[in-house]
C-alpha cells in the first residue's frame, strides 16, 4: 500500500536536491535502500531518528518552527492595512502618547508602593 506522505516527500526531496541516489544514501547513513524506498513510497512510516538520519545524509536537519500564521490574530493587522499611510502615522502617534500614558500611571503607582513601605520616624526598623 503506497501512501504520500509528509516523511516520503521531505526525504525524496532532499534526496533529490542533493543528487542521491538511494544507493548513494544507503552507502552515507548505513540504512538499507530497501528501507529508504520504502519510506519514500509511503509503505512504512519512519521513527525520528532514521528519517532525521537520511536527511542529515543528505545535507538537511529537521527543526522544530511554528506554523505561520498558527494563533494570530489578523484582524487588526486588516484593519491597520485599509488605512492609508497618513492614517497610520496617526494611529501609531496616539499609540505612543497611550503608551507614555500608561508608563507614567505605572511609575505613579510603583512610587506610591513604595512610599507606603518606607518605614515612618515612629516605627522600629
Amino acid at each position: 500500500m503506497r501512501h504520500d506522505t509528509q516523511p516520503a516527500r521531505l526525504l525524496r526531496w532532499a534526496r533529490r536536491h542533493a543528487r542521491l541516489s538511494q544507493e548513494d544514501l544507503a552507502a552515507r547513513t548505513s540504512i538499507a535502500q530497501s528501507t529508504i524506498t520504502r519510506i519514500e513510497t509511503g509503505a512504512v512510516d519512519p521513527h525520528f531518528a532514521v528519517l532525521r538520519t537520511l536527511l542529515r545524509g543528505c545535507g538537511y536537519d529537521l527543526e522544530l518552527a511554528p506554523v505561520l500564521g498558527y494563533g494570530v490574530d489578523r484582524s487588526e493587522l486588516q484593519l491597520n492595512l485599509a488605512r492609508t499611510p497618513a492614517e497610520r502615522v496617526v494611529a501609531a502617534a496616539a499609540m505612543g502618547e497611550s503608551l507614555r500614558a500608561w508608563h507614567g500611571i505605572a511609575r505613579k503607582q510603583k512610587h506610591e508602593r513604595v512610599e507606603q513601605d518606607r518605614p515612618t520616624d515612629g516605627e522600629d526598623s
